[in-house]
Order: C-alpha cells, then sequence, then structure tokens
C-alpha cells in the first residue's frame, strides 16, 4: 500500500511539472501583466519653490505620492519619517521622485512647505512638496491615485478633510501600480523592492 502511494505521488508531481513546462511556452504566462489600479489625470499644482508641477513633469519617472500637511502631529511625521528611507534608497536616481501633497492647502503654502523640506534636509529635485486647489488636491488623492475613498467627498469642499495614510506607486507611463501602507516597514521594504524593478523596465 506504502508503494502505490509512493507511486501516485510520484506520477502527479511528474503532471504537474509537466504541466507547468507546458505553460512556461505560452505567450505572457511568465510575466502576468495585471491593469494598473488607475492612471494619473491631468494636474497642475505649486511646488515649494513657488514653480508650476503638472503630469508632464511626472512623465518617464518612477514616483511615490503620499498626502500630508506640516502642521500633522499624528501620523505624518511617522510617514515622512518611512518616506525619508525610500527617498535615502533612489535620491541619486534620475527618473524617481516623491510627491508630498498637503491635505492642508489654506496653511501650506509653498514658502511654508519650503520650510519643511529644509528641516528635513532633503533635495527637492527629487521630492517635491506640492499644493493648490483644495478641491484639484483630493479629487486627485481621490480618483488618480486611489489613496483614499471618493465616497468620502463631502457637500462643501471647506468641510472636507482628507487625512489618509496610504502611498501610490506611479510607474513610468503614468500609472498607479499599487498601493502602500505608509505606517508599516514591511510595506515600504516591499515598495522599495517594487520601485527598483519600475526603475529597471
Amino acid at each position: 500500500m506504502t508503494k502505490k502511494r509512493i507511486y501516485y505521488g510520484l506520477f502527479f508531481a511528474g503532471l504537474v511539472a509537466v504541466f507547468l513546462i507546458v505553460l512556461s511556452f505560452i505567450p505572457g504566462f511568465k510575466k502576468q501583466n495585471f491593469p494598473p489600479i488607475s492612471t494619473v489625470r491631468p494636474f497642475s499644482f505649486i511646488t515649494q519653490n513657488n514653480q508650476p508641477f503638472t503630469e508632464k513633469d511626472l512623465a518617464g519617472k518612477v514616483a511615490v505620492v503620499e498626502y500630508f500637511f506640516t502642521t500633522c502631529k499624528g501620523i505624518c511625521p511617522r510617514m515622512n519619517n518611512n518616506m525619508r528611507k525610500v527617498y535615502d534608497a533612489f535620491k541619486n536616481e534620475k527618473d524617481f521622485l516623491i510627491l508630498s501633497h498637503t491635505s492642508d492647502p489654506q496653511t501650506d503654502t509653498p514658502a511654508r512647505l519650503k520650510q519643511y523640506a529644509d528641516s528635513m534636509g532633503v533635495n527637492t529635485k527629487n521630492w517635491v512638496f506640492l499644493t493648490g486647489r483644495k478641491d484639484s488636491l483630493y479629487n486627485m488623492a481621490r480618483f488618480s491615485y486611489k489613496i483614499d475613498d471618493p465616497k468620502n467627498n463631502v457637500a462643501s469642499i471647506d468641510d472636507d478633510f482628507l487625512h489618509s495614510q496610504f502611498m501610490a506607486l506611479v510607474n513610468k507611463k503614468g500609472e498607479v501600480t499599487k498601493i502602500y501602507d505608509g505606517l508599516k516597514p514591511s510595506e515600504i521594504a516591499e515598495m522599495k523592492v517594487e520601485i527598483s524593478k519600475l526603475l529597471n523596465q
């Protein structure tokens, strides 16, 4: 009985191996192309250097996108401490960007964002801080980057507030490929691996 079980086990293992070998010859099996989560829509914001920044500046770049605000005492400092690890790993990559949008454009003027960037000691060619119209910023977060539920929109933009811990990874084609939890070191590590892959594509 034991010999029969071993025989059947080997037989089925062989079938599985043959099946996988056959599949490997099917075009596209090894590299499955999953559809992107979304595509970055046209936008126009202002950087910490008081310069315009649009989707054209994002073209051909791999980018990590987040939302924060400079007066935040809760999750934002933790998120940006984790983001700093991403920045340190890829700051010399010419095709890499970090885009930090403010959730509080009324407070976070370009000058205030510049002060914040300077306090972090980062090169703002690689790490760009953005402000603009509140409704435009929030629509990008919810409809382009998918880091907040669109259902969170409220009737009055003045009463709306976005506070998300999630980060979006954008490939060189302007497609959002994955969303990561910016508070989890394990997901930050996973994101760094994926960034390396996207930069080499």
